[in-house]
């Protein structure tokens, strides 16, 4: 079976959150401290399991990201207190989704060094989705962005927003690889579009980003971004 270090590679794609920098467990805390705000006014039984529901059902009005987790969080506040949650409790969650807004980006171990090493080798493109300026301040806080040539932050990830995105840098499916953690947004739909797909499992993955990983001859799985180099023949 045909492996990465065969397959004439002219691009290597990359997603940034949690395949780069830290950004689930932020989103964990948020919700821990969220469930906190509302311990005197509603029960908290299944209340993450609200919130997310709330988060995935409004992705098709703001997106992916902060700003649209915190509307969420305003929603199901409102909705698990029957309207009761005072305005001081409102305001503590919009000071939560700005202080998110600010976080610290914190590289991912081996990330430095492996896209020096693979930028002498590759040209490499990001491809995160999200929300435009926090995107863009998180890539210029991080340090990374002379690695790549281009940066592509979507709405979404699929099938299609790939096919145009390698069409536009001017390579075939079949000539490049996308990295990243999530099963369901970096890995299914570039299999499908006909690239390649490295999986690097991430310490926590929202739900909605969770999917059964392909039984497929272009998909690999690395423990950690530094095993990349040696699967790539480095």
């Amino acid at each position: 079976m045909t492996g990465l270090r065969d397959a004439n590679l002219r691009c290597i794609a990359f997603d940034a959150d949690d395949t780069l920098w830290r950004n689930e467990e932020f989103y964990r805390g948020a919700h821990a401290r969220f469930a906190d705000l509302l311990a005197d006014y509603a029960p908290l039984g299944g209340l993450r399991a609200r919130l997310v529901a709330a988060e995935t059902r409004n992705l098709g009005r703001y997106g992916f990201g902060i700003k649209g987790f915190t509307l969420s969080m305003i929603e199901t506040a409102i909705e698990v207190t029957e309207g009761a949650v005072p305005a001081s409790v409102i305001s503590q969650i919009i000071d939560e989704g700005q202080e998110m807004l600010v976080h610290p980006v914190q590289l991912l171990p081996h990330v430095a060094e492996v896209l020096s090493a693979l930028a002498a080798q590759y040209p490499l493109i990001l491809i995160t989705k999200g929300e435009l300026l926090d995107q863009e301040r998180k890539l210029a806080a991080s340090g990374l962005g002379d690695h790549f040539r281009a940066v592509h932050i979507v709405s979404d990830k699929t099938e299609g927003v790939y096919a145009r995105i390698l069409s536009a840098e001017d390579v075939a499916p079949a000539e490049a690889l996308m990295v990243g953690n999530s099963l369901r947004s970096d890995i299914v739909p570039m299999l499908e579009v006909g690239g390649w797909a490295t999986h690097v499992p991430a310490a926590l993955t929202w739900e909605y980003e969770q999917a059964e990983a392909p039984d497929h001859p272009r998909f690999t799985q690395v423990a950690d971004l530094g095993a990349l180099p040696a699967l790539l023949g480095l």
